[in-house]
């Protein structure tokens, strides 16, 4: 895999008002997150509505983004699952269309132990040659990968980073500083990714994205390069994006904002909801706040 590093989009999926996947609109997307800077491009993760799209659908997300992108940006194909076997199967299809790597999630809702974790991503790392991240995001899957458990996985080949997403910088300190050369360490939280990459990672897996792919490329290149005043001036016009994104489940916010801002519709499959009313100035402020509305 060539090395990714910077500002990697959690990209949304977008869908036509009866809830099918818009494909022209993924393809614009992709096209303008190349002319934006984003430097890679992740698809079929929670923003891009996985638990929601068929094994069908997840699978031409993945061949349309590979397509479409034409080699100019690397694609991170989201490929977990709470089953070993089901995680295996999509990072088959992945390697088969030409994404560079997988993103691969703890397994949510069963709550396997470590060695259960272990286990899980060793296999599939074994079973398929496409360079694996790690997801750890405990908040969402309630099981926690522990820092001995990620250690214990950067040793297996074909392991070659993780997207670290619990935002306790402490906890990403560590990891950076105990991880062997050339394992990256990537952030999965937005308000604390700055943090992460001026401790030494190597990029931030980013929500905000969808909206301000400049800037967060912009900040990301900046704080892995040492700039701490550049990429904070950057942050402090962000900081209400990265809160705000959040007011409700991603990513019922960040597919409003898209829509306010022209980019796309902003339909979302259920149990996703449309954003709430009140919330809509809310994001509308952050989107202003950011100069992304005029």
């Amino acid at each position: 895999m060539r090395p990714i590093t910077g500002s990697i989009v959690a990209l949304v999926t977008p869908m036509h008002d009866d809830g099918s996947v818009d494909y022209p609109t993924l393809r614009k997307l992709i096209d303008w997150h190349v002319a934006e800077g984003t430097d890679c491009i992740g698809v079929v993760g929670t923003t891009g509505e996985s638990p929601t799209v068929r094994v069908d659908e997840h699978h031409e997300i993945i061949r349309v983004a590979v397509e479409q992108a034409a080699g100019r940006v690397p694609i991170m194909a989201g490929c977990g699952a709470n089953s070993t076997a089901e995680a295996i199967s999509l990072a088959r299809y992945a390697k088969e269309v030409g994404a560079d790597c997988q993103l691969q999630v703890v397994p949510y809702y069963n709550k396997p132990t470590q060695e259960g974790q272990y286990l899980h991503f060793k296999a599939i790392a074994e079973a398929v040659d496409l360079p694996v991240i790690l997801y750890n995001v405990p908040g969402r899957t309630v099981a926690d990968m522990q820092h001995e458990t990620v250690l214990r996985l950067a040793q297996v080949p074909g392991i070659v980073g993780i997207k670290e997403a619990t935002g306790n910088i402490e906890r990403a300190q560590w990891l950076i500083r105990d991880v062997p050369p050339g394992f990256a360490v990537y952030s999965g939280d937005d308000p604390t990714a700055v943090a992460l990459m001026l401790c030494g990672g190597q990029g931030n897996v980013s929500v905000t994205a969808n909206v301000a792919p400049r800037l967060m490329h912009e900040l990301c290149a900046a704080a892995i390069a040492g700039d701490p005043r550049r990429a904070m001036e950057i942050q402090r016009r962000l900081m209400p994006l990265h809160k705000h994104l959040f007011c409700e489940a991603n990513p019922i916010p960040v597919k409003w904002a898209m829509a306010r801002m022209g980019l796309m519709g902003g339909a979302l499959r259920l149990p996703m909801t449309p954003l709430s009313q009140a919330n809509e100035a809310v994001v509308a402020g952050a989107l202003s706040a950011a100069g992304l509305l005029a």
